[in-house]
């Protein structure tokens, strides 16, 4: 039940002091050549190549999850280290880019003339993929890189990151709970489609401001996930506010809410209860992985029709 962080986009702001003024340029295309050597490295378990990188800037910043600088060689041995834990692949997918120009000397690169200094803000999602006994398995890092380029080539100034998780975080936030939706209506309407559809229905308890709503949400959209919601479940999204509204819903189905939220309950497609989460199962949503989900979803989705 943890609250949402900022936006991850702006929660790597504070390196954007790097860049100054914004000067209304258009980004470079997704395929950023400095990034892509980047992910080469970490994908080759280059540790030179990265320790190139991240020694060629004199005034390098680099953060961990919490917000705290860390030495370049615990940043280098952390992207490094997925080679020894069976890297097949890494992906990079760039969530947001923003070009921004100083035309003043950049006080952070030590720069008092020649050509105007390029800042660039590159929020990405790392997706590597490691190779274990049973199936392949995707983990995802949130990241945020500042490439500066003073005519003299793109160096990389900062970088942040967030922990590895096996679900993709959210990078936006988005409006789950309108608060101006009704519960009881919609699940009555969920109901009716979910008889028609021979489908079951999910009833999720939760808030705007509870981060792990966001990646619960994220993770019914997933590629492993999504079939199994698309075919056999309709969602309601249930607002609780600040633990002050749709008490009553909640109540009717049995779900404690002081034990956290995302708090999931399973209805029939008659409406009839079949689960209401007691242990707070979801509420660090985060820290699960697509096998926990699934698992929760079949065992609840309804059974096959034979013919």
């Amino acid at each position: 039940m943890r609250r949402l962080p900022l936006c991850f986009s702006f929660l790597f702001l504070s390196l954007v002091s790097l860049a100054v003024t914004v000067a209304g340029q258009e980004s470079p295309p997704s395929n950023f050549p400095p990034l892509e050597q980047w992910r080469l490295a970490v994908a080759d378990g280059n540790a030179k190549a990265l320790y190139k990188m991240f020694e060629n800037s004199p005034s390098l910043q680099i953060k961990g999850p919490n917000g705290k600088n860390i030495p370049v060689r615990d940043e280098v041995n952390f992207w490094t280290g997925w080679k020894a834990q069976g890297l097949a692949e890494v992906h990079v997918e760039i969530v947001q880019e923003k070009t921004q120009v100083s035309p003043q000397p950049d006080l952070h690169l030590q720069i008092t003339r020649g050509p105007p200094t390029i800042s660039l803000v590159v929020v990405v999602q790392v997706i590597p993929s490691v190779n274990t006994n049973s199936s392949p398995k995707k983990y995802y890092v949130g990241m945020a890189q500042v490439w500066v380029n003073a005519g003299n080539g793109w160096q990389l100034a900062a970088e942040q990151r967030q922990d590895a998780t096996r679900l993709k975080q959210p990078m936006e936030q988005k409006d789950l709970y309108p608060a101006s939706s009704d519960a009881k209506s919609e699940i009555a309407e969920a109901i009716h489609s979910a008889t028609a559809a021979r489908k079951r229905i999910l009833v999720v308890f939760g808030a705007n401001w509870c981060y792990d709503c966001h990646v619960l949400e994220e993770a019914f959209h997933s590629p492993e996930i999504s079939p199994t919601m698309e075919s056999s479940f309709e969602v309601v999204h249930v607002d609780i506010g600040k633990m002050d509204k749709n008490l009553d819903v909640a109540k009717q189905f049995d779900v404690p809410l002081d034990r956290g939220v995302p708090a999931l309950a399973v209805l029939g497609s008659d409406g009839k209860l079949l689960f209401s989460q007691k242990r707070g199962e979801f509420e660090a949503a985060r820290s699960m992985a697509p096998e926990d989900i699934l698992d929760f979803l079949n065992k609840w989705k309804p059974a096959t029709r034979k013919n």
